[in-house]
């Protein structure tokens, strides 16, 4: 899906890392909720309340679970989970754009 309809869009930025991880927060009917954003070059590491869904829309980045040994490639056109209540570190090599989707 490369747009969404009737949706809210936050007009507030989600600012991280000194400006190198902005994202905007998509809001829809069902209570459900996205946000829209691009990472710059860098390592970073985020935590979760919920599920996520990161969906690589260009760019690319390497992605961990924090404590997994294995680092997972992920290009444009493709995507990952990561579970809730957990930490997650990245490495991005390119500019990376991404779409996060949340568990409800």
């Amino acid at each position: 899906m490369s747009e969404f309809k009737n949706v809210t869009v936050v007009k507030k930025a989600n600012i991280y890392f000194g400006g190198q991880v902005v994202s905007y927060s998509v809001l829809f009917a069902d209570g459900t909720k996205k946000t829209l954003g691009v990472m710059q070059v860098g390592e970073y590491e985020f935590s979760t309340g919920v599920a996520e869904i990161m969906e690589i829309l260009s760019g690319e980045l390497e992605w961990q679970l924090k404590g997994e040994a294995e680092w997972q490639k992920v290009v444009g056109g493709e995507a990952f989970n990561v579970p809730a209540h957990s930490v997650f570190l990245m490495k991005v090599p390119v500019v990376a754009d991404y779409c996060c989707s949340y568990a409800s």
